[in-house]
């Protein structure tokens, strides 16, 4: 187990005692990074080290993951036989072989919300397989947020896709190599989603944001409600190595494992009530919620050392000028 992994492991561990010893943990390692690097703000290892433990202190303090059930809330639409309920519908398998994969779809549909689930990928060789963690609305002017976990070779990193969609336009891929083994144990993976921002999330450690930016002409999913989508499917023609690794089905059945999903935080669409929405808790704290510097400074981290490829740094495929969103000023609000 690396450093990272294993000091992240601890203060998950040490959080369950109590929020404030956490709290004073957080600080404690604040004050080291500080002593070690100085007044200034570059992100270091022991600042980096300091703001991925706040995250997952924070993480492991959102207590409760809500009374949510697979088997009763979703819908098994592509692959149902090969979609496993255990644990009284509490965890899913899904899995993939020669004749087909899987796919889920939630039955309730949200407009804005916090969807997390824990996922542990297929283990061993994988090349050619996708599991994959998305939200979307549908239609030809979808909205859409993917999680998409690209298998690999036996001893090769999975390569972590993201891509989001806003009235039909997507080609917003940016893609991550993973600090740690994704096959090894369970991790939470996280879309926020609200009228600001797009903010996903690794064990509470956020990884992209996707900010609201129709003032200056960039479409964002304000109106369209989205069901949420958890799969397992084939895609050796560009999944793995630009699609020159195939699948070896000679290594199927493929099992990606899926749990704790939780939507406490989400506002449900009622399509009866002429398209309301109700929110939990009135939609409280994460309707509101941006990057505050403390995320902003976790996710340079996370850019700098364990991003692969970003849409907006790509020259070749924007030789002229590259989307509007990629030359606003992200801000730091």
């Amino acid at each position: 187990m690396d450093t990272l992994t294993l000091l992240v492991s601890s203060i998950r561990r040490i959080s369950r005692i109590g929020g404030a010893l956490s709290l004073c943990l957080v600080h404690a390692f604040a004050l080291c990074a500080d002593m070690r690097g100085g007044a200034s703000l570059r992100l270091r290892w022991p600042a980096a080290l300091v703001a991925v433990v706040a995250a997952a202190v924070t993480a492991a303090a959102a207590a409760g993951h809500g009374d949510h059930n697979f088997h009763r809330d979703f819908d098994a639409v592509w692959g149902k036989g090969n979609a496993r309920f255990r644990d009284g519908g509490r965890m899913v398998e899904l899995t993939l072989d020669e004749q087909t994969g899987a796919r889920l779809q939630s039955k309730e549909r949200f407009l804005f919300g916090r969807f997390d689930l824990e996922i542990k990928l297929v283990r061993g060789e994988s090349a050619g397989t996708i599991t994959s963690f998305y939200i979307c609305s549908g239609g030809a002017r979808h909205d859409e947020v993917d999680f998409e976990f690209l298998g690999n070779v036996s001893g090769e990193p999975y390569l972590l896709h993201t891509n989001i969609f806003s009235d039909g336009k997507g080609e917003r891929e940016q893609q991550f190599v993973l600090w740690f083994d994704p096959t090894a144990d369970f991790h939470t993976y996280s879309i926020l989603w609200n009228p600001h921002n797009i903010i996903l999330y690794i064990d509470g450690t956020p990884i992209r944001v996707f900010k609201n930016n129709e003032a200056y002409g960039v479409p964002f999913p304000t109106r369209q409600p989205v069901h949420v989508f958890a799969s397992i499917w084939n895609a050796e023609e560009w999944a793995t190595q630009g699609g020159r690794v195939k699948t070896d089905w000679s290594r199927a059945p493929f099992v990606a494992t899926y749990r704790r999903y939780n939507v406490s935080n989400a506002c449900v669409w009622d399509a009866a009530g002429a398209g309301a929405s109700r929110c939990a808790g009135g939609g409280g704290g994460w309707m509101r919620r941006r990057m505050d510097w403390w995320s902003w400074m976790t996710l340079n981290w996370v850019r700098m050392n364990y991003m692969a490829y970003d849409y907006c740094a790509d020259r070749k495929r924007f030789p002229h000028r590259f989307p509007a969103e990629c030359i606003i000023p992200i801000g730091r609000t």
